[in-house]
This record gives structure tokens, C-alpha cells and sequence, in this order.
């Protein structure tokens, strides 16, 4: 596969080089090159798909293929089987602390110098040795090109946008808020909302928003709590605990997915975040503001199809326990995981008695919840699937030493005294004398988890992948991207798909091949059951209704 690598040059010029011929263009050429060389299906090499794809998508070209150098080259630098010398050389220091590119910076041009004119084919041709020399070439290569692809999906996304009624967002504000105020006032509900918060602590002044104010007006009212969480106030058996949760809901929803959430982030009817590919150390996503992987469940039901399209809605079952019988060869596993729900598997195949009993061992097995109820468990269920346990214990083992772990495909953990932080706190809950013991058993139970998360990451990588492709395939061949069937959101184990009524049954259809493909891609000789939940509905809340 030819390999097309374009670089910024100074005076807003861009040079293209496919390793024998070396063209200059001025930037606003780009996206008609890039048109008539699509058609032989190259892979475009450049520094980061989130500063040169939008502008391409706006002019309405979609690329098949690409190499994010950006995210391969912190993917390769972290990697465990990859010589790190081997990506050393001119520019590496800029390429070292490369950032990903906001949608609040320019389209393809930036103002820091120091990256604005990086040569992509020093760094692709570096890229490329240091996977040759790798033990895990193969795996390496797999999930370079899932890792890219996924930045192209992500782009794809945010151009194409969520269908979003500002109506119905508008009207379910107003029913649970009241009117919509003048900025800086409360709504006329959520002020009544306070007011009853104020009775209930007797408190006529508290400011309910406040943390320290709330937390002092609930001891005063006899209600002993460190902080505000729903958990821990529903500890208490006190009249005025559900009035402050209530109120704590609706301001919520104010600040976080109220009017001023609807200006910023819907235009045209489509709800735009920005994703951010792995923006989390184990490979998984972030966003950049919206909150686009928290939709939250309330406001879903403004995420409507257009007329005549529907969305289909896909979501895999028990993710990460799948991935762990995998990626362990856990033949026994991976027969309970056969059907649609793993948990009552385990319980069918007489390892526990209950279903619950099921989903505590598995994921305290994974996350190191090694005691209580769930540690009871642990020594059965170890018995029961021994592979799969004996590998998170590995994790966990090599992370009390420093030791960094790996996922299938090679993405490995940041170092102890890397990146990595401690999630739970339980270091600074250790004396310090026994501080460091603390720090690695947290950064232990950090990477138990890290090898399935990772991995699970990686699945799903290969799954939006795979179903991206199909999905162009689906649509009429001179149709742009969005009006053919077309990815507008994802969340780890999910996808969603805007398309046209009359495609749905062919969508489905892509969803469901494109995550028995990712299971082959990733678990050749271990195959395991990835089950989908898939509903085609109108509204983004009816997902998963009967």
C-alpha cells in the first residue's frame, strides 16, 4: 500500500511525498490532491488526523486509511517490545511532547513554531523501523492501524454530529427547571428545589451549591457526612437527605446539560463534541468539553433520528470479562461467555450460586477487590477459570515490583513513577513509612486492571474500524458522509448510527460482522462470543426498551 505523507511547510504550504515523487502545495490545494489520489486507496501519513481531516471532511472528501503519527509515536514510545532508541533522531524532541490538536485551534495551520513544521517522513520512516524491529511486529501493526483509524472515526463524528432537537431539550429543561432565567438566576423550580433544602436543615440562608456551607447545615442537622455524595448521605436515615439529593440533580443538570449546554455544543440541529483518542493511558477515550461520553439519561431523549432515519444502537455485553478469556486462553471462560449474559453463565456452569455472586468475584478479579464478600469468592472462581485469574494476578504481581504490563497488542502501562497517578488515594490513606509498600500495591491494582481495560480498548477499537468501512459501503456511491449510514457517537463498548430507515436491517447487520471481526482479529485461537445488544429506534432514550 502506497503511503502519502504530507508535512506543513513555511508561507502556508504543504509538501506531499509518497516516497518518489515529492509535490508542493499551497494548503488550500490540499483536499483536491488528496480527492484525486483516494480513488488508489493510499495511506495518508501526517502528524495528527484531528488537524488535517476536518478540513478535509468540510470539503467534502473522506479518506479510507491513515497513520496518526502522534498517537504512534507515544503509543510506540510506551510499548514494551519496541526499541525506544530507535525513535530518537531530528525533530524526535518536538515529536516527544506533541499535543493533540483542540478544535479551538486552526484547522491545519498552528501558532507554536516548534511543531508547525514537522517532517512526517523522517518520523513515519523511524515509525516503521522500530515496528519492523520489534518482536510483536505483527500485533504492533494491528493496532497502529486501529489506533488511526479510530482518530479518522473520531473525526468523522464530530463533522457529522449527534441528531439533536433543541425543542425537546428545551421542553424537558423547562418541565424539570422551570423557565429559563436570566443568566447567573436560578430557574423558578430548582429555586423552589433550594427552598425546600433550606427547610428541611433549617437553614433560611444556605446556599445549597455551596460544599462547605451544605456539608456544615447537614451537621448541624445531625446528618455526619465527609462529603455530599449520593452514597453517602443515603447512609443516613433522615427526611431531609432525599431533598438534598433531589436539589443536587436538578443543579446538576443546570450546569452541567442546561440552556447554556445547549448553546455552546448544538448547532444546526447536531450536538458536536470533540473525542480525543486515547485520551486515557489505557487507550480508551476522552473528550474535550460537551461531556460527549456522558450523555446522561435525562436528555437523551433530545438525540433524534432525522425524519426518515432511525438510530441503531449497539452495545456489547460484559465487555472486559470477555476480553479477560481471550486474551488468557481460558477455555472454560470463554464456553461460560458463549451466551448472551456471562454472569448467568457462571452461575449455569455451577461456579457460583448467584448471578450477583458472579459479577462481584469477576470484577473484584480485575479491578483488586481481594476482600470481603468478594475475596470469598476469588479462591472458587480462581479454581473455576484458572488462565483467566492467573493473569490479572500476574498483572498485579508485576506492578507491586514497578514492573509495566502490556495489553494483547502491546500498548503498555505507564511506569510507576511515570504518568501514572494513584486513582483511589490509598497511598496518602497509608503512614509513611509505609508509603512506598502503599504506592505499589495501588499501582499493582492498577495494572491488574490495566491488561483488560486496555485490551477491551483495543477490541473496540477494531470493531469501529471495521464497521466504518462497511458502513461506507452501505450507502449510494456519490453520497457524502452524512447522508449515508454513518457513526455519530461511541463510548467504549457502544456505538450508535445514524441512517436511513430503509437501511437499518443492513446496518445492524455491519454492527454485528464488524464485532465477530474484531473477536477474530484479536483472539485467532481463543475465539470468544462478543453478544450485541442492538435497538433501531427514533430517539436515542428508547435504546434497550422492550
Amino acid at each position: 500500500m502506497t503511503r502519502i505523507r504530507l508535512s506543513r511547510l513555511p508561507g502556508e504550504r504543504v509538501v506531499a511525498d509518497d516516497g518518489e515523487v515529492r509535490v508542493e502545495l499551497a494548503a488550500d490545494a490540499v483536499a483536491t490532491y488528496v480527492a484525486e489520489h483516494e480513488p488508489a486507496g493510499p495511506r495518508w501519513v501526517w502528524d495528527d488526523t484531528a488537524r488535517w481531516y476536518p478540513r478535509l471532511l468540510a470539503d467534502g472528501v473522506r479518506v479510507a486509511r491513515c497513520h496518526d503519527l502522534r498517537l504512534a509515536h507515544h503509543l510506540l514510545r510506551r510499548a514494551p517490545a519496541v526499541d525506544r532508541q530507535r525513535l530518537e533522531g531530528e525533530q524526535a524532541e518536538h515529536w516527544h511532547r506533541l499535543g493533540p490538536t483542540l478544535a479551538s485551534e486552526p484547522a491545519l495551520f498552528a501558532a507554536d513554531e516548534a511543531v508547525e513544521h514537522l517532517r512526517a517522513d523522517l518520523e513515519d520512516e523511524r515509525q516503521q523501523d522500530a515496528v519492523a524491529a520489534s518482536s510483536e511486529a505483527g500485533r504492533l501493526e494491528l493496532l497502529l492501524a486501529a489506533e488511526s483509524s479510530g482518530a479518522l472515526a473520531a473525526a468523522e463524528m464530530t463533522h457529522a454530529g449527534i441528531p439533536w432537537r433543541v425543542d425537546v431539550h428545551d421542553r424537558l429543561l423547562t418541565d424539570l427547571l422551570g423557565p429559563r432565567p436570566p443568566r447567573a438566576v436560578r430557574p423558578a423550580l430548582l429555586e423552589q428545589a433550594a427552598d425546600a433544602v433550606r427547610e428541611a436543615l433549617g437553614a433560611p440562608g444556605l446556599n445549597p451549591d455551596s460544599q462547605q456551607h451544605l456539608l456544615a447545615a447537614l451537621r448541624r442537622a445531625g446528618i455526619e457526612v465527609t462529603s455530599t455524595r449520593a452514597s453517602s448521605l443515603r447512609a443516613h436515615d433522615h427526611p431531609a437527605v432525599e431533598t438534598v439529593l433531589r436539589y443536587r440533580h436538578l443543579s446538576r443538570l443546570h450546569t452541567t446539560n442546561g440552556w447554556s449546554w445547549l448553546d455552546q455544543w448544538v448547532r444546526e440541529g447536531r450536538f458536536r463534541p470533540t473525542y480525543l483518542p486515547a485520551g486515557v493511558v489505557t487507550g480508551r477515550w476522552a473528550s474535550h468539553g460537551g461531556g460527549a461520553l456522558s450523555i446522561p439519561v435525562i436528555v437523551r431523549p433530545a438525540a433524534v433520528a432525522d425524519e426518515g432515519w432511525v438510530l441503531v444502537v449497539a452495545d456489547v455485553a460484559q465487555l472486559e470479562p470477555r476480553v479477560l478469556a481471550g486474551m488468557s486462553g481460558d477455555r472454560a471462560l470463554a464456553r461460560t461467555a458463549r451466551g448472551a449474559d456471562l454472569y448467568q453463565g457462571m452461575v449455569d456452569d455451577g461456579a457460583v450460586a448467584t448471578r450477583n455472586d458472579a459479577k462481584l468475584g469477576l470484577l473484584g478479579a480485575m479491578y483488586g477487590a481481594t476482600s470481603g464478600e468478594s475475596g470469598r469468592l476469588l479462591a472458587g472462581l480462581a479454581r473455576r477459570y484458572p488462565d483467566a485469574f492467573a493473569l490479572v494476578e500476574r498483572a498485579a504481581r508485576a506492578g507491586e515490583h514497578g514492573e509495566v504490563v502490556r495489553t494483547l497488542l502491546g500498548r503498555g502501562s505507564p511506569s510507576l513513577g511515570e504518568a501514572w497517578s494513584d486513582p483511589d488515594g490509598s497511598v496518602e490513606q497509608g503512614v509513611e513509612r509505609n508509603r512506598d509498600d502503599a504506592r505499589a500495591r495501588a499501582y499493582g491494582r492498577f495494572t491488574r486492571n490495566f491488561v483488560v481495560q486496555g485490551t477491551g480498548a483495543e477490541w473496540a477499537l477494531c470493531w469501529i474500524a471495521d464497521l466504518r468501512h462497511r458502513l461506507w459501503r452501505i450507502g449510494p456511491d456519490d453520497a457524502p458522509l452524512e447522508r449515508r449510514p454513518h457513526l455519530v457517537f461511541f463510548l467504549h463498548d457502544e456505538v450508535v448510527v445514524h441512517a436511513p430507515a430503509g437501511l437499518a436491517d443492513a446496518v445492524r447487520d455491519a454492527v454485528t460482522e464488524a464485532s465477530a471481526t474484531a473477536a477474530r482479529l484479536l483472539f485467532r485461537e481463543h475465539p470468544v462470543d462478543f453478544p450485541l445488544n442492538v435497538s433501531v429506534v427514533r430517539s436515542y432514550a428508547e435504546a434497550g426498551k422492550p
